[in-house]
């Protein structure tokens, strides 16, 4: 790191203070202030104007050269933007407005500045300024300090809104996702008791001593027989029925059970055909026992396939509930670091879980993800914030049309991951892409929307990442959002 180094003190004439925007309306009396309190300053290519945390105590201009500005992101600098503009100015820009110290307390640097190349910088007291800027602009300081105010309370408000907004649409969602595989565990296990209620009272009946020890074993061996072929059924290693298949099959059963004086075949047959059960196993087990015991045997040996299946259902239900409570640990990331490598199909992939009912509602989801890609430098949590945003708006812009698509990508583009996430709504006219980022701005009706969730998006993947986001919209056709990461953490200074 190459470390400041000035020269002699130097100073711009009010004339040539004049030719920079920033100065171009004041008058004589002012230019010469500007030109006796200010000084020119020169560094080196790679050297620290400034660092973030340190006093705020001066003005900068750019006069000439390259300069970077930079925030901190956890423990590393992440660059937020450079120009070679002359004219931009950065530093102690809040030091003349009351508000804005106060608010700060000891107020200290934003961010870094560096230099990319030999750069020269007009540099004031920020102290100096904030007097005569109060002195020479009353009326105008006394605005910005109440704008800032009303600034710094509204974002505090609407923002905390916005997360609050975004947490129910979440709760509410996962609430709903929670509720189906509960529900289905609740009655499973209630009709579960009922079947092994039932099971116990024909084991008693076939062990009553009405059937001799060989038909006893027997049908314990179909039992165990019948129970494999239920669950070669369920791993998709039988042959998968239709529909209709299934009813057909059904009404075979029950034929089969008319014929041989079996009752209840409405209650037997769904589940033999559930196991993948044939006409033959049937065959085979009316063969095997004596008549007098075969209804009860049957009946035995389908009340066990049936508390197979509801344990299957039991399993599937908890199975489902545990991977939504990961998801929101996930996406939550609260038992993790701030500041981390991240796989980014993780976040994406807890988010459409979150999202799970709004996304099945109707729309086709399409995920093509590079699982080459590496793992990246990210705060997690913000950016499940940043698909949140991004996957539930292309949801929204999708809800009246007849056809709705939600494509996910996932790829790599130079020294960033990139993610694509599009839609088939009905696209932004040129105007509105231009101001889709703005504070505020949003399409949706009243009520709807803060029009901060695509700042918040912008802040996070520009601002805290040193990323960058962009949106492509053709009306009637759709929208596509960019989003950039970068591969690895920026180099500390």
């Amino acid at each position: 790191m190459v470390t400041t180094a000035e020269q002699p003190m130097e100073r711009l004439t009010p004339a040539e203070l004049s030719r920079f925007f920033l100065f171009e309306k004041l008058n004589a009396e002012q230019l010469r202030w500007m030109s006796e309190h200010g000084e020119v300053v020169r560094y080196p290519a790679g050297a620290t104007v400034y660092s973030a945390q340190e006093p705020a105590t001066c003005f900068f201009m750019l006069v000439s050269g390259r300069q970077a500005l930079l925030k901190q992101v956890g423990d590393h600098e992440v660059e937020v933007s450079r120009s070679d503009s002359p004219g931009v100015y950065t530093g102690a820009t809040w030091a003349w407005l009351t508000s804005a110290r106060e608010a700060a307390q000891n107020p200290s640097y934003g961010g870094s500045l560096r230099t990319l190349d030999e750069s020269v910088f007009f540099r004031i007291p920020g102290e100096e300024l904030a007097e005569v800027l109060k002195e020479w602009f009353p009326m105008a300081i006394h605005l910005l300090d109440g704008l800032f105010t009303g600034m710094r309370t509204s974002d505090a408000v609407i923002g905390q809104r916005e997360r609050l907004t975004a947490l129910g649409r979440l709760t509410a969602g996962l609430t709903h996702e929670l509720n189906n595989p509960a529900s289905a565990a609740v009655r499973a296990t209630a009709t579960l008791r009922e079947r092994v209620a039932a099971m116990r009272g024909k084991l008693k009946h076939l062990a009553s001593g009405k059937v001799d020890p060989d038909t006893l074993v027997k049908l314990t061996g179909l039992q165990e027989d019948a129970i494999e072929q239920s669950a070669k059924a369920k791993s998709g290693k039988t042959k998968h029925l239709t529909p209709m298949q299934a009813n057909d099959l059904e009404d075979e059963f029950s034929d089969w059970c008319e014929d041989h004086g079996v009752s209840s075949a409405w209650q037997l047959a769904p589940v033999w055909v559930a196991a993948g059960l044939d006409l033959e196993w049937l065959e085979g087990l009316s063969d095997s026992i004596p008549k007098t015991h075969l209804e009860a045997g049957l009946k035995w040996i389908t009340y066990a396939l049936e508390s197979e299946q509801l344990m299957a259902e039991i399993e599937d239900a908890t199975d489902r509930i545990a991977t939504l409570i990961n998801a929101a640990k996930q996406y939550s990331q609260m038992d993790r670091a701030e500041y981390q490598q991240i796989d980014v199909h993780e976040g994406l992939n807890s988010t459409l879980i979150m999202l799970g009912g709004k996304v099945r509602a109707g729309i086709k989801l399409e995920k093509t993800y590079d699982k080459s890609l590496p793992a990246i430098p990210a705060f997690p949590a913000e950016l499940n914030q940043v698909w949140t945003n991004l996957i539930d708006n292309a949801i929204h812009a999708m809800n009246d049309r007849p056809e709705r698509k939600l494509s996910i990508t996932t790829g790599s583009a130079g020294d960033f991951a990139l993610v694509t996430i599009s839609d088939t709504g009905p696209g932004m006219s040129p105007e509105i892409q231009r101001r889709i980022f703005e504070p505020f701005f949003t399409t949706k009706p009243i009520g709807e929307g803060t029009g901060l969730g695509l700042d918040i998006v912008w802040r996070i993947v520009v601002n805290r990442h040193g990323g960058d986001i962009k949106v492509t919209s053709v009306p009637g056709v759709g929208t596509t959002f960019e989003v950039r990461l970068p591969l690895t953490a920026p180099r500390a200074g």
